[in-house]
């Protein structure tokens, strides 16, 4: 009787181990990966992930976002820079345009950016 009492108890505990574990496991699962849910704006996200990580400095952006003569939009916020850019989808050959708010910490580095579709992306000039 004792045995089974034993057995019951480990396998309550392994059963609840796992339960926690499967939990985990299926949180990390659904986080959602980038800065944005759109599918258009996809491989924008991409790209500008690989440029520009967090981390990046304010001028290392400015800079980035000028050679690629994406429009810079004028903010009175010191801590954010907004701007539209343009990509051509390599999948579906389509033009994708999104306006993007980077936003910097108080040292001037790139924490984070959001990105919202632009109706009637229109080709860049």
């Amino acid at each position: 009787m004792k045995i089974i009492r034993a057995l019951s108890r480990s396998s309550f505990s392994l059963a609840g181990f796992l339960l926690g574990g499967f939990t985990i496991v299926a949180l990390a699962g659904c986080k959602q990966s980038g800065h944005t849910s759109d599918p258009r704006l996809k491989q924008i996200d991409e790209m500008l992930d690989s440029q520009l990580p967090a981390g990046t400095a304010k001028s290392r952006v400015t800079f980035y976002l000028s050679s690629q003569n994406f429009l810079v939009e004028n903010m009175s916020d010191p801590h954010e820079i907004v701007a539209i850019v343009h990509h051509v989808d390599t999948d579906t050959l389509q033009p994708a345009t999104a306006r993007v708010t980077f936003h910097f910490d108080a040292r001037d580095n790139l924490e984070s950016y959001d990105l919202v579709s632009v109706a009637g992306s229109a080709a860049q000039p």
